[in-house]
């Protein structure tokens, strides 16, 4: 199997305090690895190490290529793309154009010619994007016209138009019912499996154990567990710091399972 992310030893500290120690992380090509534990454990801090916007300890490695001493937009350009839990949208372009702003990565030359000339309004990343997550029809609109699970699918959306080798998606669930939940794990489920590997972080277990292959579990910055979604579930050292016995029975909701390996 294929690493296409290689995160070793990771470790943060704010002052004195350690917010991530020692972490070490690895995704596959074909994966959905999901990143869970308490509020606190580390989960975006840990995110925010990997693709550059914290300080960090450790190495850093995107389809076998080092990229520890990359700074933000580097990493991005190297093929590792973010959302954050604040959905940051361009609420005065269309869905399209938001998407176009990640898509296009001009040279000085191409920056250049577009003060001259208008600039290109479609790329097939872009229509790829829009058809894989169905937001073909709503390419047009505003992202103050959609719903709030519309409007997350096109943060992840936003992701994907770049063709990045690597997405990492930060509680894309969180504030989403139940409904929009289970269609929001059937499309990154797609995604992986359309060939762009995912970390995720949410706290909606449902969505984690039923789409994920395999899950990383933090606590005050450490690794605590590791392993499928089956595994973690009977866990006794998750079910006391997360998930609890309650969510530990319970049956994950109505989303495709992730292709264990």
């Amino acid at each position: 199997m294929t690493n296409v992310l290689a995160a070793h030893n990771i470790s943060v500290s704010f002052g004195g305090v350690r917010a991530v120690v020692d972490v070490d992380l690895d995704v596959d090509a074909g994966q959905l690895v999901g990143l869970i534990g308490p509020n606190g454990a580390g989960k975006t801090t840990f995110i925010d190490a990997i693709s550059g916007f914290v300080a960090h300890q450790g190495t850093v490695a995107l389809d076998g290529e080092d990229i520890t001493t990359a700074v933000p937009h580097v990493r991005a350009r190297r093929g590792l793309a973010r959302t954050w839990q604040a959905i940051e949208l361009f609420d005065d372009l269309s869905v399209r154009e938001n998407l176009m702003v990640a898509a296009r990565h001009p040279s000085i030359a191409g920056s250049i010619k577009e003060l001259f000339t208008r600039p290109v309004t479609h790329t097939h990343s872009v229509d790829e994007a829009l058809d894989l997550l169905s937001l073909r029809e709503l390419a047009d609109l505003p992202p103050t016209d959609l719903t709030q699970g519309q409007r997350k699918l096109v943060a992840v959306a936003r992701g994907l138009a770049a063709r990045p080798k690597l997405l990492c998606l930060d509680e894309p669930a969180a504030g989403l019912d139940v409904k929009e939940s289970t269609d929001l794990g059937r499309r990154l489920r797609e995604v992986v499996d359309n060939g762009t590997p995912i970390l995720l972080i949410d706290h909606d277990m449902g969505l984690v154990l039923g789409i994920c292959d395999r899950l990383v579990v933090l606590e005050f910055g450490r690794v605590i567990a590791s392993g499928t979604p089956a595994e973690i579930r009977q866990n006794v050292d998750v079910v006391r710091a997360y998930l609890g016995s309650a969510a530990a029975e319970a049956p994950p909701s109505d989303v495709p399972t992730g292709r264990q390996r």
